[in-house]
């Protein structure tokens, strides 16, 4: 997750450091050398990757500065949210590393419950050339008593849905017969943006509304409903669903693409939000950092 990108930019490393006091642990030192089950963890790599995101952002600061100063709109895909919220002036930076070092832990926790056969309680699976309507009505056939439910709306034909394990198998089996073109299992801990995570909504609920929060200088569309929010109040809110709501990211790039914006950037490691971006409109141009 750490590179030589983020060598030599003193204003990136800082972050690190600044994270790893608050965390208390060398969030850098994991970053660079794991072990993979550590980084792996909910509740570490949700600060892994915020604290990653804005060191990346850093690091464009100084490679693009005109890109990053004529910057008009925002948005982060889950966790991602709230870099967006950083990089708006909403939420202050040891802010953030406080509540998503909160909202992993308990997301971990919920993720850890086990169900009757000893299994993990919850997964999520990606499915990939089909519908949201039928997506959605094959949630409905194959939940039974269980919680099954869509997820996250990434882009045509690429829906994640997230629920307890057996429901999650039942759906697997459903979808593929339906006509889907793959189902892949997400090696995720567990069915986050469920029901199942209600708890660390409370949690995290708890910790926002102790957390001071500022109107955005820019807009930042919120993943719950693909739209902005000034209001502090709102923005707390919608960052609490947002844990055991859908992820409408395919909706909130239409937004974004509404506004008159053809020119994006992904800030953070690796290149899944630029491929989402190319099933989206493949005539926006979008660059990375790091590469």
């Amino acid at each position: 997750m750490l590179g030589e990108w983020c060598e030599g930019h003193p204003a990136a490393t800082e972050l690190f450091s600044r994270g790893s006091a608050i965390l208390g642990y060398d969030l850098a030192a994991v970053c660079r050398q794991g072990p993979a089950e550590k980084l792996n963890a909910t509740s570490v790599s949700q600060p892994a990757i915020l604290v990653t995101s804005l060191a990346a952002l850093e690091v464009l600061k100084v490679r693009d500065p005109s890109l990053v100063s004529r910057a008009s709109i925002t948005a982060g895909l889950s966790l991602g949210e709230y870099t967006a919220l950083v990089f708006a002036g909403a939420i202050d930076f040891d802010s953030a590393v406080r509540l998503v070092d909160i909202r992993g832990r308990a997301m971990q926790e919920c993720a850890g419950q086990r169900g009757a056969d000893g299994a993990t309680a919850g997964g999520m699976v990606a499915v990939l050339g089909m519908e949201r309507d039928r997506l959605a009505s094959l949630c409905d056939e194959c939940r039974g008593n269980d919680v099954l439910e869509v997820a996250n709306v990434l882009c045509p034909g690429n829906i994640v849905v997230s629920g307890s394990a057996a429901a999650c198998r039942r759906l697997e089996e459903a979808a593929t017969a339906a006509g889907a073109m793959k189902c892949v299992r997400l090696e995720v801990a567990g069915a986050f943006h469920t029901v199942l995570m209600q708890e660390a909504v409370d949690r995290l609920g708890a910790a926002l509304a102790e957390t001071t929060i500022r109107s955005p200088r820019i807009p930042v569309v919120s993943n719950v409903d693909a739209r902005p929010h000034a209001d502090p109040a709102e923005i707390r809110s919608l960052l609490s669903r947002q844990v055991c709501g859908v992820v409408e990211w395919h909706a909130s790039m239409d937004y974004v693409l509404s506004t008159g914006v053809r020119t994006l950037c992904e800030v953070g490691p690796g290149r899944v939000l630029r491929g989402l971006l190319k099933r989206i409109d493949r005539s926006v141009v979008c660059s990375g950092v790091p590469e």
